[in-house]
């Protein structure tokens, strides 16, 4: 970060020290920073907030609100509302002390949710909570001088209160519910707040402070959230069931029809406010009426050169997807996965020796101890990844494992008997660990499914692997930081945890360690993204501080036998450093690639086409491909089809090969998931976040045709700050440690940057600034200020938010009109994933069940197409028909609509497009946020069947415009040129 920068966000941090005012919206609102690509931001007036909280002031002339992560002041009759704080506050449900002197919020400002408090006229702001917990909700006293909040301060959320004189903490609550919202009582003597049990039950408790007696105090069918006491002891609460979300006074719903925002009503004279269908509400008895405002929100059009990916060259590419490189154990040899293939080289450097030369996906080699084998995934027989050993003197391969789930990540016990490993059954890297007898072959399960685990390393003594796990803060929010987790390797002990540096993350578990040294005496890890190294006891107990080894980038590190030397990789490099004395010393590696392009003439005859440019079916048309682009579509000449390839496509429709704009390329479903892309007629994927060095690998392997694949488009990890959630994410612990994230980006030539959910909107600014500065487009959960900030486009209508509530999304899956204008008025990218569009589309068309393309996918993934009860669409499912009817306002308003899933089943994307049909959309519409307008996102020459664009041709049985389920009944798939048969791809994978 630089000076002025720094400088300027901490005066925006700190407010300006100017004293009350008697009016609060007196003052000009705060200064925001400018949006870092200077471009002129478009205001527009919004009235309507989502997931927006009011709060009455005392005397009842003012409310404040929360819309869009800023605080606004707006008079209570109605009218323009002030901001009074800036845009990268994420400040959340602001409440009036009893004097009307202060507003408390909740707020992101720095990576954690902190309580704040500040004056009406936006100044005096100050902080009153800090460190690595999120404190939220806060609420105050009656008599003014102490709030109530809940916290994850206990590892749970429970209910806290703070003296805000002294500063004194005290916890309320103590249970092993998680709880939120608090709400005192007129009188002072108890607190009552929401108790949730898992994600959809929640009842409304009570604690009498001066016995610290907790006790229910009202139980409903669904969940009882945001309780609030009247000044006469009444009970308010908001209740979500089956019916929708309403309001609800000691028993009696209140609000009819409304879909009322799960905040805390607020108590004013002769009434209360709350908020419901995105408009605040006063109810005075029976009498309801709104509250009409107006707020001005800004969107810029980000404006910088955009990178373009090279489809023609085929001059030699350096390739940059190194993966987990090891050294064996005399420091002789460097073994790696990079194009697709094993390879090993000298520790010195130089021109790798390829030693697999396949189509299979290869992946995760260790040396055994002797250095004779090498112990790899792969999925070369067919099928599914397995466990092979490799003899070096006789280069022959040997199958070690034959599992229904997928072994990843293999790492030998010292004595070279056994191998650990994890292996993956369910979504995004869930998995096991386990053990193989190397002679036998009989597995044996350490620990079930884990929340995607790292790969197992082993102590001296063989009797533990240790892995790194995420470790939660709280069962309310998923994130945690990566930690040491020590399994017993008999099968027979309790694992334990290990915590290195207690509130501090490993960068990832994906290939920041623990790598415990073979004496047994040390372990390395990547923390801030530097290689750091701590001693340890035969059970992994640290014995002394973490310290760091290099000064920039690393990752994945492996030792030497003699715990002398670790190997990791430095951006685009690979090095090696003398534990003993810190010499680094480069290892260069020499490896190429070179684009994989067909030549010659092929010409595809079709009786139908739907070229995506116009809401027109032409009919038998010829298509000329020369190379990998279309030279040509005319009409119909069997003359045409005497030179070069021919492909019949009589009684068929093309279209332009559809993209998948958001799934994350997992290494467990082997080479089958590019080949069933292809044979679902996705062409293209775009892979917004995966795993360090993997995606740049597989982006590489399908360049070079060494793996069957589409085009892929991709990033490295999620950007998360200080804590994280998927294996794919990594921890970002500060400014310094971004800037180095950032320039591996630009090293290893990411083609977009993904800001996590617990990244700063500081700091996503910052992102914006590097990755346009790449040329390259940043993606998110968020939506505001990221469309100030010029982030090009957001990921999911709901999906993961850092607050427990979606601000794109209110109750039952309704966005309203600020959500809708910041998506027009910036023209952004928005990848909806309709999550449980799945469920609907398989009833309307049962056999789409049993397609034999489902075959390919391993069978945790094959029992969310064929079964009938994934829970993630049972949960999501609800939120999909308030999510449609917002989607078609959203695409209405001038949104970019770009079809994705975040699946790897590439059913979703069928079910996906067929669902913005349901929403309101033309099939040509749908069809188009499949091709061209994911084209045009990726600055790809794709997405329509035109001359001069990039032959990427899918041939269906039937017209989409007829009926888009015929987009699934893919027969042929050209992707760059080259023509596959659907039965055959599928023969080839089984």
């Amino acid at each position: 970060m630089t000076s002025s920068f720094k400088t300027l966000a901490l005066a925006l941090m700190l407010g300006a020290a100017t004293p009350a005012l008697a009016q609060p919206a007196n003052l000009p609102p705060p200064a925001n920073l400018p949006p870092p690509g200077g471009e002129k931001p478009t205001a527009f007036d919004v009235h309507e907030g989502t997931s927006m909280a009011v709060s009455v002031s005392p005397d009842g002339k003012w409310l404040a609100v929360d819309l869009q992560g800023s605080l606004w002041i707006i008079p209570a009759k109605g009218g323009k509302a002030k901001r009074i704080t800036d845009y990268f506050n994420d400040a959340r449900q602001p409440v009036w002390s009893p004097d009307g002197s202060r507003l408390a919020y909740f707020a992101y400002r720095d990576g954690n949710y902190d309580l704040w408090t500040i004056k009406p006229d936006g100044s005096d702001m100050k902080k009153l909570t800090d460190g690595v917990h999120d404190d939220r909700d806060p609420v105050f006293s009656p008599d003014g001088k102490s709030l109530a909040f809940s916290s994850d301060r206990s590892g749970n959320y429970d209910i806290w209160t703070l003296d805000i004189a002294t500063g004194a903490m005290k916890q309320v609550s103590s249970n092993p519910r998680e709880d939120r919202l608090p709400s005192w009582s007129p009188d002072g003597a108890r607190i009552a707040y929401s108790g949730g049990d898992g994600m959809i039950k929640s009842a409304i408790y009570v604690t009498t402070l001066a016995t610290g007696q907790e006790s229910l105090l009202r139980q409903v069918k669904g969940k009882a959230e945001a309780p609030s006491f009247g000044p006469s002891g009444e009970l308010a609460y908001v209740v979500a069931d089956s019916a929708g979300s309403h309001l609800e006074i000691d028993g009696k719903p209140v609000s009819g029809k409304e879909n009322v925002f799960p905040f805390r009503i607020s108590w004013g004279k002769g009434g209360y406010y709350y908020v419901s269908d995105g408009k605040i509400r006063r109810r005075s008895g029976n009498a309801l009426s709104t509250v009409d405002f107006a707020a001005t929100l800004e969107v810029v059009h980000p404006s910088y050169t955009r990178a373009k990916r090279d489809w023609d060259s085929t001059e030699p590419r350096k390739a940059l997807g190194i993966v987990h490189p090891h050294i064996s154990p005399d420091g002789s040899r460097i073994a790696f996965v990079a194009v697709g293939d094993l390879y090993v080289v000298s520790s010195k450097g130089g021109t790798p020796e390829n030693l697999t030369k396949d189509a299979a996906l290869d992946a995760d080699p260790a040396w055994s101890p002797d250095g004779q084998s090498i112990v790899f995934s792969s999925d070369r027989i067919g099928g599914l990844p397995q466990l092979w050993i490799k003899d070096l003197k006789t280069g022959k391969d040997r199958q070690l494992t034959n599992m229904d789930t997928q072994p990843l990540g293999a790492a030998w016990s010292p004595d070279g008997t056994r191998v650990a490993f994890i292996d993956v059954d369910g979504r995004w890297g869930v998995a096991g660990v386990c053990v193989v007898d190397v002679a036998t072959g009989k597995v044996t399960r350490l620990q079930g499914s884990l929340g995607q685990p790292g790969s197992p390393s082993w102590s001296a003594d063989g009797k533990y692997v240790a892995i790194s796990l995420s470790y939660k803060f709280s069962n309310s929010f998923r994130e945690g930081t990566n930690q040491v987790y020590v399994i017993p390797a008999d099968g027979k002990g309790e694992a334990f945890w290990q915590l290195p540096e207690p509130n501090m993350s490993l960068d990832t578990r994906s290939g920041s360690g623990p790598a415990w040294s073979p004496d047994g005496t040390k372990m390395a890890g990547i923390y801030e993204g530097l290689l750091k190294i701590w001693p340890v006891d035969k059970d992994a107990r640290p014995l002394g501080p973490v310290r760091s080894y290099t000064a920039s980038t690393a990752f994945y590190p492996t030792w030497t036998a003699d715990s002398g030397t670790i190997l990791y990789q430095a951006d685009d490099r690979l090095k090696t450093i003398n534990v003993a004395t810190g010499v680094i010393a480069d290892v260069p590696i020499d490896l190429s690639y070179r684009l994989a392009k067909p030549a010659g003439r092929t010409v595809i005859h079709v009786s139908n086409l739907v070229d995506s440019v116009t809401d027109t079916t032409q009919h038998d048309k010829d298509i000329i491909v020369d190379g990998n682009r279309i030279a040509e579509i005319r009409d119909h000449d069997a003359a045409l089809h005497k030179d070069g390839k021919f492909v019949d496509g009589t009684g068929l429709t093309a279209i332009p090969g559809l993209i998948e704009f958001h799934s994350h390329v997992q290494k467990d479903f082997g080479s089958n998931l590019e080949k069933a892309w292809l044979a679902y007629g996705i062409t293209t994927v775009r892979d917004p976040g995966t795993q360090v060095y993997d995606a740049v690998e597989d982006r590489e392997a399908a360049e070079a045709g060494v793996r069957l694949s589409p085009r892929l488009y991709v990033g490295g990890p999620l950007l998360e700050w200080q804590r994280v959630y998927y294996k794919m994410g990594i921890a970002v612990s500060g400014p310094a440690h971004l800037e180095r994230e950032l320039k591996r980006a630009r090293v290893l030539k990411y083609d977009i940057v993904k800001s996590y959910v617990r990244m700063p909107d500081l700091y996503q600014r910052r992102i914006v600034e590097a990755a346009h500065d790449m040329g390259i487009p940043v993606s998110g959960h968020e939506i505001f200020p990221a469309a100030y900030t010029g982030v090009d486009g957001t990921e999911h209508l709901g999906a993961t938010s850092r607050r427990g509530y979606s601000p794109k999304q209110g109750p039952g899956g309704m966005a309203y009109e600020d959500v809708i204008q910041l998506f027009g008025r910036s023209g952004r990218t928005l990848t909806p994933t309709n999550f449980g569009a799945l469920t609907g589309y398989l009833e309307k068309h049962p056999d789409y069940r049993t397609d034999p393309r489902v075959n390919l996918y391993p069978s945790w993934a094959r029992e969310t197409v064929t079964g009938t009860n994934d829970p993630m669409a049972v949960f999501t499912r609800p939120l999909l028909a308030g999510g449609l009817i917002s989607l078609k306002k959203i695409y209405d308003a001038g949104t970019h609509v770009v079809a994705g899933t975040d699946t790897m089943i590439a059913t979703n994307l069928h079910a996906e497009i067929a669902s913005y049909v349901d929403a309101g959309l033309t099939p040509f519409q749908a069809l188009q946020t499949a091709t061209v307008n994911s084209a045009k996102a990726l600055n790809l020459d794709a997405g329509t069947l035109e001359a001069g664009k990039l032959a990427d041709i899918v041939l269906l049985d039937g017209d989409p415009r007829a009926d888009i389920a015929n987009t699934f009944k893919v027969r042929k798939v050209m992707a760059n040129g080259v023509t596959h048969d659907v039965g055959e791809l599928v023969g080839a994978a089984q």
